[in-house]
C-alpha cells in the first residue's frame, strides 16, 4: 500500500471533485480506509491505476464535401495518435462550417461533456472544433 492521501488530496490527484470520490466509493469502483475519527484515506497507488469508464474523443471536422480526404486524413492522425496512447477512444467526424454550432458531431461531443463521459478531447488543430468562440487554452497531453 502507499502513501494515504485525505479526500481533499485524493480528488486533486484525480483532477475531480470530493463528491465525485464520494459517488465512485458508493458505487464501489474505489476503495477507502477509514481514520480513527472516520475521515476517509484514499492509497495513493491505486488512485493513479484508477481509471473510469470515460474516453477520449478524437473530434474531426473539415467545412465542405470537397475536403473529405481531409477528414479521413484528420481522423487517421488522431486513430494513430490514441492508440499509440493506448487511449479507449471514438472518433467523431463533423462536416461543416465551423461557425455553424448545429453539427450533429458537435452536438454529440457536447453532450458527452455535459454528461461527463469524456477523459479527453483530441483534435489535430483548435480550429477543426469551432472557428470562433471561447476556446481559452486547450491543454495538451
Amino acid at each position: 500500500m502507499g502513501r494515504l492521501l485525505s479526500i481533499g488530496e485524493a480528488a486533486a490527484v484525480k483532477g475531480v471533485s470530493i463528491d465525485t470520490l464520494r459517488r465512485w466509493e458508493k458505487e464501489g469502483k474505489i476503495q477507502s480506509v477509514r481514520t480513527q475519527g472516520g475521515h476517509r484515506r484514499y492509497d495513493i497507488d491505486t488512485l493513479i491505476d484508477f481509471k473510469e469508464n470515460r474516453k477520449t474523443i478524437a473530434y474531426a471536422r473539415v467545412s465542405s464535401h470537397d475536403q473529405k480526404n481531409d477528414l479521413e486524413r484528420q481522423a487517421l492522425v488522431l486513430e494513430a495518435y490514441c492508440l499509440h496512447h493506448g487511449y479507449n477512444f471514438e472518433i467523431i467526424k463533423d462536416l461543416g462550417s465551423g461557425l455553424n454550432y448545429k453539427k450533429r458531431g458537435l452536438q454529440k461531443l457536447l453532450q458527452l461533456i455535459i454528461s461527463e463521459q469524456i477523459d479527453r478531447l483530441v483534435i489535430t488543430n483548435k480550429d477543426r472544433l469551432l472557428r470562433f468562440g471561447s476556446l481559452r487554452k486547450i491543454q495538451k497531453t
